[in-house]
């Protein structure tokens, strides 16, 4: 129902990416790099595989999006404004007094976005009843939820981890962008998640580890949900903190910091060239 259909998905991850890059800089704003890691990410779910109406945001059987990473919200309002929720010039308003736009995603005020987020661990039970009311109400729909990796330290979900395939949730899809850096450090300093793909099949969940910048790799995955009939999905997508500017990949303070002076210029420069 939206012509973002048409788009490649590569062109539509460049324009996330240089979404991000000028709206951080424009408001000063932290999280750059945990938006652009889950570009492609955003890039495949909205280009191929997720079913909504812009028009509509309410559709009754548009499949639910949740970013429970609600900090890289950057991202999601990018992609969001590039499917027609909302003008693209919207977008110059992110993180200002007033906007519809604001630092951590909130429903309340923002078209295309489910619930609010950035609350880590709250993303995934908030799913968990999505679909689960979808299975009981006979819906077709689907659920997706984007969790960062920082954000499997919290213990709720975990326990939505063992309560969706006691109830067959196979309309429900994680993925965990793995980008192996959280707010204080590198993952494995401060609390070690590996093996994180062993995790999730230990709870019963369809897993699989992929390339998560990779778009092609995505697509193919996405595209054969459920991966297993009776079982929820879990993507484990590697990606990279910062992907798509050099001088930001792998670096922590780009959680923080975002392009000022010569740097604005010289990222979008990398984004246009990829």
């Amino acid at each position: 129902m939206s012509t973002i259909k048409e788009v490649p998905v590569k062109e539509l991850a460049r324009r996330i990416r240089r979404h991000i890059i000028t709206m951080a800089n424009r408001a000063n704003a932290a999280h750059i790099g945990s938006g652009l890691s889950v570009a492609d990410i955003l890039a495949v779910l909205y280009g191929r595989i997720l079913n909504f109406d812009p028009k509509r945001p309410d559709w009754p059987e548009r499949d639910r999006f949740i970013l429970s990473k609600g900090h890289g919200c950057a991202a999601l309002y990018a992609v969001l404004a590039e499917c027609g929720f909302f003008p693209l010039s919207r977008l110059e308003t992110y993180y200002q007094n007033g906007s519809i736009l604001p630092g951590h995603t909130t429903h309340k005020c923002t078209p295309g976005v489910e619930t609010s987020t950035g609350s880590l661990g709250h993303g995934l039970p908030l799913g968990i009843g999505m679909a689960l009311a979808a299975k009981r109400d006979g819906k077709s729909h689907r659920v997706f939820v984007v969790l960062s990796d920082g954000e499997c330290d919290e213990g709720s979900n975990w326990e939505g981890a063992l309560f969706a395939p006691h109830h067959l949730l196979d309309n429900l899809v994680v993925i965990v962008d793995y980008n192996k850096i959280q707010s204080l450090g590198h993952v494995k300093d401060v609390l070690d998640l590996n093996p994180l793909a062993e995790k999730w099949r230990a709870f019963n969940w369809a897993t699989q580890e992929l390339d998560g910048n990779d778009v092609r790799a995505l697509e193919k995955a996405l595209s054969q949900i459920p991966a297993q009939p009776g079982r929820p999905t879990c993507l484990v997508a590697h990606t990279i903190k910062g992907k798509g500017v050099s001088f930001m990949e792998n670096k922590l303070q780009y959680h923080y910091t975002p392009p000022r002076g010569e740097e604005l210029p010289k990222a979008l420069a990398e984004v246009e060239a990829a």
